[in-house]
């Protein structure tokens, strides 16, 4: 055994609570290295009468690690633990200071998780585990009421630009639920909605004011109201890092100067505020000057931020918020923000936007999530850039789970695009086939998988602004078989559990190769997802134990031969398989 790979901290993702009655515990070793690893369990007021050798799951593997896993429930909310390690010579236990070879003679030394309380579990809103969600950029999505449109608005379907406009608004949304509806859609994530001077509103004018651009409160109400009369949730993002020029705290700023009442609200380095060489001299986005950088440290300005928080959720029914920026605010705020948010409504779902490892901001005291980019860049480098292989990407998906607890594996916000990338479509360079097994990834993986509005009709777009081209309505211009595809596939994961919060193992990875297979299993249910990722036609063979097995898709059916079930794939085909009756 290589000792040295072997680890376990009792905090973070591996020793946690997962509900409040169940511990899950987690060991990491060298890739196959170790055949057997038991959790060496027990009360530490009681150890002798309560102590078990707990048998732990290997979980997932990436290129140099296997994760193991498993579940306890301590009659008592408190437990002790340690770990025996065994390959084929030898035995090994390990304890909180060391490895030994003899079994402790007592659980002094050993991990000890001291109680579960119920204010330290991490709780995540149940319901998104079972939401398809659907990204709106309103400005561009209809135009459901011509009188609020901005001056010089363009007619309906031009070519993007980062300063024109089109005329989107709330209404617009409202007069297309029934597209969503049938899709299959019970989630929506919107972009900013709030005053703002430019067409993407992420330059917040008056937070407690929806842009009269998009409407008013009223009609944010109706459209709330009208999306949860279909089961439909709603996410408004929250631009709580930076404001706009046109803030009228940084307004009055840029008159006052020094003597402004709110210069602590921002980060200004030296006055006047102004531009040198390109940088501001105040904190920004980036180095955007339209966009100054809040203190949100600043007791007034966090005051207002979470009264912003708290009150659209409770004035308009809301179901969450997306965080813009979440990981360049400070944590306590953060916590403030969990503390406010949750108490107005325990459900809320809490996103945030990060686009790295983000296990500082998943430990049940800020998010509930982030929008999960490593995801998004593992699913494309395999099958739309073609720089991973079938075994690369699964260690991908591996390290991926291997960082977070549970809860927040099962509401990760899983996207292939957004308003901030390219399509999905431009990204396979046309080929619709790549992008439907992209997304039978998405579909058939664990968290809540979202659809940039369009790409179910066929929409591309490069990077911003082409990204954020005006919905197509035409029906004669959509791709309706794509439609298709995709209420299929939001059907077919709606059907079955296991392909939401089921375990997840890899039974195909090939080295060096495109064929990839996997088992979704959920209590006894099992479903296999096979894939082709390449442009020839694949036989891909899993053992199994069932003898026969129907296409969620197709409905035929496939009969397993000696043991074995054997599918024949298209160029970039797929199979979602389920036992027959």
């Amino acid at each position: 055994m290589l000792l040295e790979a072997v680890y376990h901290r009792p905090k973070l993702n591996w020793a946690y609570a997962y509900d409040q009655e169940t511990i899950h515990l987690r060991l990491r070793t060298k890739k196959n290295d170790i055949t057997e690893v038991y959790a060496w369990t027990g009360d530490k007021y009681d150890w002798s009468s309560t102590q078990e050798l707990v048998p732990m799951e290997k979980m997932i593997s990436d290129s140099m690690f296997d994760y193991w896993e498993c579940t306890a429930k301590p009659l008592f909310r408190r437990m002790r633990y340690g770990f025996l390690l065994k390959d084929e010579t030898e035995s090994i236990w390990m304890t909180e200071n060391d490895f030994q070879k003899e079994r402790p003679k007592n659980s002094d030394r050993l991990f000890d998780f001291p109680f579960i309380n119920p204010a330290d579990v991490f709780t995540v809103p149940a319901w998104v585990k079972d939401t398809v969600f659907y990204q709106i950029f309103p400005e561009r999505f209809a135009n459901g009421d011509p009188s609020n449109d901005p001056e010089n608005v363009l007619p309906w379907g031009g070519k993007p630009e980062r300063d024109n406009f089109f005329g989107g608004d709330l209404q617009g949304v409202i007069d297309h639920l029934d597209h969503l509806s049938e899709l299959g859609i019970t989630g929506i994530y919107f972009t900013p909605i709030f005053a703002a001077t430019t067409n993407h509103k992420y330059d917040t004018e008056d937070y407690m004011k929806i842009d009269p651009h998009f409407g008013d409160t009223d009609t944010l109400k109706r459209l709330v109201k009208a999306c949860h009369d279909r089961g439909i949730r709603v996410l408004l993002d929250a631009v709580f890092n930076h404001s706009g020029r046109t803030f009228s705290p940084f307004v009055d700023v840029r008159e006052k100067g020094e003597q402004s009442n709110y210069k602590d609200w921002f980060h200004i380095r030296e006055y006047p505020l102004e531009v040198r060489d390109g940088i501001p001299t105040y904190d920004t986005f980036g180095f955007e000057p339209l966009m100054p950088k809040l203190n949100t440290e600043h007791p007034e300005v966090k005051e207002y931020l979470l009264k912003v928080a708290e009150y659209w959720i409770k004035e308009v029914g809301i179901d969450g918020w997306r965080l813009d920026v979440a990981n360049e605010v400070d944590h306590q705020f953060w916590r403030d923000f969990r503390r406010v948010v949750k108490a107005v409504n325990p459900d809320a779902y809490i996103l945030g936007e990060i686009w790295h490892e983000s296990s500082p901001w998943l430990q049940g005291d800020q998010f509930d999530a982030v929008m999960n980019y490593p995801f998004t860049e593992a699913v494309l480098d395999f099958v739309v850039r073609g720089t991973l292989d079938a075994q690369g990407f699964a260690n991908a998906i591996g390290k991926q789970m291997s960082r977070y607890p549970l809860q927040a594996t099962e509401v990760a916000f899983n996207l292939l695009d957004s308003h901030d990338t390219a399509r999905l479509l431009t990204l396979c360079e046309d080929n619709k086939n790549k992008m439907r097994l992209a997304a039978l990834f998405q579909f058939t993986y664990s968290g809540t998988p979202c659809i940039y509005y369009g790409d179910e009709v066929g929409m591309d777009g490069a990077n911003d602004p082409d990204c954020r081209k005006c919905m197509e309505w035409d029906p004669e211009k959509q791709d309706l078989q794509l439609f298709e595809f995709y209420k299929k596939l939001i059907q077919v994961r709606a059907d079955h559990p296991a392909l939401r919060t089921g375990s997840l193992q890899f039974l195909i990875a090939e080295r060096e190769g495109t064929k990839l297979a996997y088992e979704r299993r959920l209590d006894d249910e099992s479903v296999l997802v096979l894939l082709n990722n390449d442009s020839t036609t694949q036989t891909l063979s899993v053992p199994v134990e069932e003898k026969a097995w129907t296409d969620a898709f197709t409905g035929s059916t496939w009969k397993a031969q000696r043991g074995k079930l054997t599918v024949k794939l298209a160029p970039y085909g797929y199979a979602v398989l389920y036992p027959a009756e």
